[in-house]
This record gives structure tokens, sequence and C-alpha cells, in this order.
């Protein structure tokens, strides 16, 4: 085990190097400026056409809306409380500045994958609409490129047993044996449960489940944020000025905080950031590939929402009540440290808004993922293959739950940049069609923006 863990370890550094680094950032950046900024000039544009999506304007499976919320919930997981929390630990207050940047160029990452998947859909032996980026590489590139949606599904396919589920159930299971004293084993066991139930029924019973969930989670860790924050708004200041300013020079040790260099900000904040919000991965395309939708770029200024809502309001919320309460400094890490930061300003309530949130916020991550796995292993063994996997990724959870925290993390991180490349370099080959489509749509008298 430890050699894996260090094998493990020198390819997570090689990864996420200054390669990565700059093809997450420089495709967002080549995106956004292709794009004329359209993913922030008109993100007013993209919330009208969300509460719009409400019903199905189209073909499809399930309302525009629902598949926003289908990949907010596997977005909107632990990387929300535990992976900003792991960041500004490794890489100082700096770290979510990164993040920021990541979420802004994210942003239009995210809009080109909802066109490419939209546009390059097909529907399966079962008639639901299925797509991402495996089926805008097969159908949009040339034959000899058909090796990078393989690869992507087989990455896809890996990837959502770490990102999507262990990691979800171990972070979980931690949260409630350090609160409660509830058993790892007993807490994989019962989300394996709830999981399965959801499971039987689709996408379809995934979307409603995700409809209802998602805004009440999202909204109640938003207000219990917002409490802290005026609790502690005089800090406010001094915090974003921390958190600029760490994020170019380097951050002494002080308290329990061992120090960070201006790289480490950087890499981790960049990489939580990606963690947390998939944008590149390539992963919430194949949700918004099921909306009833008429138009690949209508959905694309919905799906570039899940970015903004995710990292930019639910993240910052995170550090922000990391920063202003001093926790940062604990040398705590994970939800631990979200956990004292809320602690800090809500004695005896805020352990309990970390707690419930991260098991909320997990529950909904392990639905999501679930689809997306499927969707891979769908294209790559054909519909057969649903129901092992199914069974699979249920028997995965409790094994997750007993699992060692710090080699989940790694393992994700690394599972998430393998699976990003191949997404990266075929958004950078497509972009022509999506600047072309986006060019098209809102050139139209009859988009009002």
């Amino acid at each position: 085990m430890e050699l894996i863990n260090k094998l493990l370890t020198e390819l997570n550094g090689i990864v996420w190097g200054p390669v990565m680094l700059i093809l997450i950032l420089g495709t967002g950046l080549f995106l956004m400026g292709g794009l004329r900024f359209i993913p922030l000039r008109h993100i007013g544009y993209g919330f009208r056409m969300l509460w719009a999506g409400r019903k199905e304007s189209g073909e499809g499976d399930i309302a525009p809306f629902k598949a926003l919320m289908t990949s907010l919930a596997a977005t909107i997981g632990t990387g929300n409380i535990a992976g900003v929390a792991t960041a500004i630990f490794l890489g100082g207050p700096g770290a979510l500045f990164w993040m920021w940047c990541t979420a802004l160029v994210g942003m239009a990452t995210k809009y080109a994958e909802a066109v490419l998947a939209v546009h390059y859909r097909e529907i399966d032996e079962q008639g639901n609409h299925i797509g991402g980026p495996m089926f805008y590489i097969k159908n949009g590139l040339k034959s000899h490129w058909a090796w990078l949606g393989t690869a992507f599904a087989i990455f896809g396919a890996l990837a959502g047993f770490g990102i999507g589920n262990t990691i979800q159930a171990n972070s979980v299971a931690d949260a409630l044996n350090s609160k409660f004293g509830i058993s790892h084993l007993l807490t994989g066991f019962v989300i394996a449960a709830l999981v399965a139930l959801v499971l039987i029924g689709g996408i379809k019973r995934i979307a409603d489940v995700a409809g209802k969930l998602v805004p009440f989670m999202a909204l109640a860790y938003i207000a219990a944020s917002l409490v802290v924050l005026a609790l502690y708004a005089s800090e406010i200041p001094a915090a974003l000025s921390l958190i600029i300013t760490h994020a170019f020079t380097p951050v002494a040790a002080t308290g329990g905080f061992a120090g960070a260099a201006v790289w480490a900000a950087i890499r981790f904040g960049v990489a939580r950031g990606i963690f947390s919000n998939e944008a590149g991965l390539g992963s919430a395309p194949i949700a918004h590939a099921a909306a009833a939708t008429d138009s690949p770029v209508r959905q694309g200024t919905i799906a570039m929402l899940g970015t903004f809502i995710d990292t930019l309001v639910l993240c910052t919320m995170t550090g922000l009540v990391i920063v202003v309460t001093g926790a940062w400094t604990s040398g705590e890490t994970g939800a631990t440290l979200s956990s004292l930061a809320f602690e800090t300003a809500l004695p005896g309530v805020g352990a309990y808004v970390v707690t419930f949130g991260l098991s909320i916020f997990a529950f909904t991550t392990l639905l999501g993922w679930s689809f997306y796995g499927e969707k891979c292993v769908e294209y790559l063994f054909g519909v057969r293959s649903i129901i092992p996997f199914r069974v699979l990724w249920v028997i995965a959870i409790p094994i997750g739950a007993t699992a060692k925290l710090s080699f989940i993390w790694l393992l994700a991180d690394t599972l998430n940049a393998l699976m990003a490349l191949p997404n990266l370099i075929a958004l950078l080959l497509l972009s022509p069609l999506v600047f072309k489509l986006t060019r098209e749509y809102f050139s139209t008298k009859a988009v009002n923006v």
C-alpha cells in the first residue's frame, strides 16, 4: 500500500503540474475570449433561461432546470466544504483567489461543454438521450480522434468511484463519526441503501430528487454562512485583503498553519476548484445532454450557472467563514476545519451545519455521479452494463466509507486530471463550432438578452 501511495503521489504531481494548470486555465480563457465574454455578459439571460427551463421545451428526457439541478447535485459535494478547507490548509488563504479565477474562466468551459453535448447527443437503445465528451468526440471529430472518446469514458467511469462515490461516503462517515459516534460502516450501509432506492428510477428519479434537494440545501447553507459573515462583518475587508495578498505572495507559518508558497496556492486552488465545480472535467455535459431543449446554446447558458453557483457562491461562503473566524491558522484540515470555523462563530450550532450540510451534499453527489459513471460505462459496453454498474456503485459506498481519507483525496485528484485531458483537447478542437452556434443564436432578433 505504501508503494501504491508513493507512485500515485508522483503521478499526481505530474498530472497536476504546470502543463495541466495552463491547459485548464488556458482553455477557459481561450473559450471566454472566443465567445466575446458572453458567459459573463449574459449571466442574467442565463438565469432567465433557468427559470423558463422549469418546463420541457424540446426533445429530451428531463426539464432544462432539472438538468442543471442534476449537474449541481453531482457538483455540490464535499468539495464545497472539505475541499475548500483542504485548499486553504495546503495553499493558504490565497488558494481561494485561484479558485475564483478557475470558476470565472470555467463558466466559458462549462458553457461550451453543454453546447457540444446537446448538439452531438444520441438516443440509446432504451430511447434515452445520451451525450457528453465521448459523443462529441465521436460525432464531432475525425475518426483518428475516436480513441479520445474511449479514454474519456474509461477515466470518467473510474473517476466516478473516486470523486463521486468513495470520497463522498468517506467524508460523511468521518463527519458523523466525529459528531455522533456513528460507525463508518453503518453510515456506509445506510447511504448505500438510500442511493439504491433512487437509482432504481434512473435519470428521471435522480432529476426529481435533485430538483427538490439541491435548491433547499444550497439556500440553507448560504443562509447559515451569511449569519456567520454578519457576525464577523468587521473582519471581511481584512479577510479579502489576506486572500488577494497571499494569492501572489508566500504566507508564513502562523499558529497551526505550516506556511505555503505561491505555487501551492495556485496548485491547490485550481485543483480544488476543478474538484468542486468540475469545469473542464466533462462530467456536467453528460447531465445536460438529457435536457428537453431545442437549443444547445440555451442549455449552455443554463449550464454555465452551475460553476457560478458552486464556486463563486458556495465555495466563497465556506472560504470566507474559515478566514474571517481565524480557523485557518488552527492546523486542522478538511471538514474538521470547516466545522471548527462554523462552531467558532455559532457555538453549539455551527458543527451541526457542517455535518448535515456535508451529509446532504455528499448524498446528492453520489446520485449525480452515478448517472455520469453509468453513461460512461454504457458508452463502452452498451445498455446491458447499466444494471451491473449500479450494483457495483452501491457496493462501493460502504467500502469508501471505511477507507483512508488521504488516499481517497489523492486518488480523486489524479483521476480528475486524467479525465479532463481528453475533454479539454476536444473542446479546443471543436471551439470553432461553439463560437459559430453562439454567434448565430445571439444574432437573431428572437433572442432578448
